[in-house]
């Protein structure tokens, strides 16, 4: 996902240029949940393909 790497890369530079204790530990959790949320989208999508192609539907 190009967003995602993008995203975390520019969260990373706000981090490396922080220069309070609260900033930098504020842009770490905010990398932690992009990560987080991008993996839960990737589940998501994978359980939708799962459902669509689940041949006990294809008789509905």
């Amino acid at each position: 996902m190009e967003e995602e790497q993008w995203l975390l890369e520019k969260i990373t530079e706000l981090e490396k240029r922080s220069t309070t204790y609260q900033n930098k530990a504020f842009f770490q959790e905010m990398h932690q949940l992009v990560e987080e949320q991008y993996r839960r989208i990737e589940q998501a999508e994978g359980e939708i393909d799962g459902r669509l192609w689940s041949p006990k539907n294809w008789g509905e």
